[in-house]
């Protein structure tokens, strides 16, 4: 799903109707408001730095090249005892993105018809209207598929439901017996 431009907590437009022959350089750091934006829209609970270092170039006939990296500092709580974990991203960057008009871009899906897709394969081009592209949005959709659904602090394991409920289960477990009503 592509995002709508300008719907990123970092986005940045970047005009790609004329770009250098050797690519436009970007570079994106997120303001202290910028973070704490990016932290609220993927349930974390710091985003201590967010820096995104790409590189716009054009690509075969009107289309557009986007790679580079993310580099981030996040702080998220652990699934089993709710403390916080620092966690470093450093990810890829990657995006080809095709004008609405281009011949280039895959046909629509017809019925009946077979379509081919490769999980190891490339992305699809996306495609643009106008002269500019989210590449901020773009970083953020990197950033967001980095972080680890379900971060544990090292050396914590998730216990088995078979333990007796008189172990100790950690922070979460005794809030619930709390609101339960159990001792």
């Amino acid at each position: 799903m592509k995002p709508e431009p300008g719907s990123s907590p970092v986005s940045f437009l970047a005009h790609v109707a004329r770009l250098p022959k050797n690519g436009l350089p970007v570079m994106i750091e997120a303001t202290e408001k910028q973070r704490a934006a990016l932290a609220t829209v993927h349930g974390l609970e710091k985003v201590e730095r967010f820096v995104a270092d790409l590189v716009v170039s054009g690509w075969k006939r009107g289309g557009v090249h986007v790679s580079g990296t993310v580099r981030a500092t996040i702080v998220q709580s652990c699934i089993v005892t709710l403390e916080p974990i620092e966690a470093y991203i450093d990810e890829a960057v990657e995006g080809i993105f095709l004008p609405e008009s281009s011949k280039l871009k895959r046909p629509d899906y017809v019925p009946g018809g077979e379509i081919i897709l490769d999980a190891e394969g490339p992305d699809s081009p996306e495609t643009f209207s106008g002269d500019s592209i989210d590449v901020g949005g773009l970083a953020e959709q990197f950033f967001g598929l980095a972080i680890d659904p379900y971060p544990r602090k090292a050396g914590v394991a998730v216990g088995s439901p078979d333990e007796s409920e008189e172990e100790n289960h950690g922070p979460l477990y005794e809030k619930l017996k709390l609101l339960r009503g159990k001792p």
